[in-house]
């Protein structure tokens, strides 16, 4: 089925790509992204960017932020706990996290505020759309962008008096409720509006040992308040408050690789965040406008689990063995970003060209304690960072079609760690990323665009004291990335579809290892490092287009295909497995979403989609490989005036499918710990019912 439906979306791509353009006046699309210096129509941007939009989440609220996006090709994910929380665009990101600490990949901005170390929070009520852009954002983002950037904004406060009302139940104990309120304090001056959303459910685990259905259980609550300030007629000021409270359980992995778990310490999942951004955006001229951003969030989370995965007694006590780890981390960031915009009368260069500057400051801190079974004292590290940046942007318009833009970001970038081990590691370095990029727009229905763009990611350090002293650094990793790409409109505005081809280099790759202990009864245990072992490339493409042959039908398919793989690897580790000419963990090379939106009778829509993806490896120290898989979803919704009811199911077939993989590792005393592959499986059948009511 899976090659079926690739070779289906193939031919469509190439089809609908290659149809002539007839229509000369077409107005694109209506979609504002908002994640460069200047707000853009979609149409006009020349990233490789896809948006999920409101009336696509409506549905989803209670899905987990990290698998709906994942619906968008070349963008992965990992899981290993409660709900999957690390990303990977274009077979870069994170995939876990224990020890040591990590800077991300993949950088993650909710309402301003950098959420890119606290993915589990990020919940999808009252979002207005979600921005992912793939490929290094250096010139925009900095360190926290070198593989993309995904950018998620909630409704904004408006003038009107105004509410919403949702409600979902399903399968799994599934049960959420949210409330949001839109509601002017003083009109065309002081505006406001607030959010709350609770989510629950047993997940989708077993533990037959404790007699229980909820050790993997979802227990989230989001609130947000907006508030938006005319203080003058050339100034405005928007204030974000934002508290998360997530308390999941985590119990996800079997000895027979099952949603049947034996586990006595099935573990947290957890993350309680307390958030706050201020923007001020001041008209100082004609020529001119200043924004000026604060944000500040503490995070303090929990991660432990049973490490044994069985419970005392299950097995021989000869043989077996009983271990509990915990994770706990304090995280504190602030981050400050002043930039001077340029408006239309402002152009330089006889009124050409369009300019930025600014200056950006972050202070963040971890402090993490790890209480472990075979510590004979708690294991704690301290890990600070403070960078300051400068960055500049020019759009220079050579004509009414043909426009360069040149972007440069310099950054510094300070580290501190130490801990209980009396180790302490200090690194300081000058960092750079931008872009050069030419677009040009043929008419009003074809852009084409071409950027080469440099994006970083700091070195940092490794914490296990087991590792050698010169294991415990690796070094800053550099991307360099071109994308060529078309976006156009054919047939009256009836298909729209946007074209990306790209190819990135990697320069000291950053690859996550480990190594493989037997402990003295028996058991075995991991050593995980983050090493510069390889340089590597990519290339691929990624196709998205719309099909609109009436007002009731709309037709959509896209397209993520990627080759990524090793071009030198070299582990510190000398017992690691040579994977030059490899593809690095969690890079499929193909995905897929292809599904349409019926709408009839006046009332009701009928959705149908499938998601795919090919296999990819789990993991670098070893070749074992997810299979690949298809999911069936679809949702029958009828909305009447203000009232609507979706039922949904998603993953109609109930395919298995794996999120997470330990290969060439035993943990099963019953089999005198053999060597085998244990997986996390991806969430089952889920159905429900969505109701909404707007006031």
């Amino acid at each position: 089925m899976t090659s079926k439906i690739l070779t289906l979306s193939l031919i469509a791509s190439s089809a609908l790509v290659s149809v002539p353009t007839f229509a000369e006046e077409v107005i694109f699309d209506p979609i504002v992204v908002s994640s460069d210096f200047r707000e853009q129509n979609l149409s006009q941007v020349t990233n490789s960017i896809a948006v999920i939009g409101e009336e696509e989440l409506y549905d989803k609220s209670s899905q987990s932020f990290v698998e709906t996006i994942a619906s968008i090709p070349n963008v992965n994910f990992s899981s290993g706990a409660s709900k999957a929380k690390y990303i990977q665009i274009r077979g870069i990101g994170e995939r876990s996290q224990f020890v040591t600490p990590v800077n991300p990949s993949v950088g993650i901005m909710v309402d301003g505020i950098d959420f890119s170390q606290s993915t589990l929070g990020v919940t999808l009520f009252d979002v207005k759309q979600i921005e992912v852009l793939r490929g290094p954002q250096g010139t925009t983002f900095g360190a926290n962008g070198m593989a993309g950037v995904i950018n998620v904004e909630s409704n904004e406060p408006t003038n009107d008096t105004n509410g919403h009302i949702e409600a979902t139940v399903g399968n799994y104990n599934t049960k959420a409720v949210g409330i949001a309120v839109n509601a002017p304090i003083v009109e065309d001056k002081l505006l406001s509006r607030f959010s709350f959303y609770k989510n629950s459910s047993d997940g989708y685990m077993t533990n037959s040992y404790l007699g229980r259905e909820d050790t993997n259980n979802i227990d989230e609550l989001t609130a947000k308040a907006k508030f938006r300030w005319f203080a003058s007629d050339n100034h405005t000021l928007d204030l974000t408050l934002i508290h998360v409270d997530v308390n999941n359980g985590y119990d996800a992995w079997t000895l027979d690789n099952t949603r049947d778990s034996h586990s006595d310490q099935p573990g947290k999942d957890t993350q309680k965040t307390n958030a706050v951004s201020l923007r001020s955006t001041y008209q100082v001229n004609p020529k001119m406008h200043l924004v000026s951003s604060l944000s500040y969030s503490e995070s303090d989370m929990e991660y432990s689990y049973d490490e044994d995965w069985s419970y005392v007694g299950e097995f021989d006590p000869a043989w077996s063995y009983s271990s509990f780890d915990q994770y706990l981390r304090n995280r504190k960031q602030a981050d400050i970003d002043v930039r001077m915009v340029s408006d239309e009368e402002g152009r330089i260069f006889n009124g050409t060209t369009d300019w930025t500057i600014g200056a950006y400051y972050k202070d963040y801190s971890e402090d993490m304690t790890r209480n472990y079974t075979y510590l004979s004292v708690p294991f704690n590290s301290s890990y600070d960072t403070q960078n300051t940046a400068v960055y500049g942007q020019l759009d220079t318009h050579f004509t009414d079609k043909l426009t360069m833009i040149a972007g440069l970001r310099l950054e510094q970038w300070d580290a501190t760690y130490s801990d209980s081990e009396n180790v302490m590691i200090k690194t300081d370095e000058l960092l750079s990323g931008g872009k050069l990029g030419l677009n040009y727009q043929a008419d009003t229905n074809r852009l084409y665009y071409v950027t080469l763009s440099k994006g970083y990611k700091p070195g940092g350090v490794n914490s296990d004291y087991r590792l050698t002293p010169e294991a415990r650094e690796y070094q800053t990793e550099n991307l360099w990335n071109l994308d060529v790409g078309v976006n156009s409109s054919h047939f009256n505005n009836t298909v729209k579809s946007r074209l990306n081809l790209f190819y990135g280099k990697r320069k000291d790759q950053q690859v996550k290892s480990s190594v493989v202990q037997t402990r003295t009864d028996g058991s075995t245990e991991f050593i995980d490092y983050l090493a510069n072992a390889a340089e590597g490339s990519y290339y691929g493409l990624e196709s998205q287009i719309d099909y609109f042959p009436n007002d009731s039908l709309h037709l959509y398919t896209s397209l993520g295909l990627l080759k990524a793989e090793f071009d030198e690897y070299e582990d510190p580790n000398p017992t690691a497995i040579d994977m030059t000419g490899r593809a690095p963990a969690n890079s499929p090379e193909y995905q897929y979403n292809i599904g349409f939106d019926y709408f009839f009778l006046e009332a009701w829509t009928f959705k149908a989609n499938v998601e795919g993806k090919g296999s990819y490896y789990f993991s670098n120290r070893h070749d074992e490989q997810t299979d690949p898989y298809a999911l069936l979803n679809s949702s029958f919704e009828y909305t009447n005036g203000s009232f609507s009811a979706s039922v949904w199911v998603r993953n109609i077939t109930d395919e298995e499918y794996y999120v997470r993989g330990f290969g060439s590792f035993g943990n099963n005393p019953s089999k005198f710990y053999a060597t085998e592959l244990y997986t996390q499986l991806g969430a089952p059948r889920t159905a429900g019912l969505t109701l909404s009511y707007d006031f």
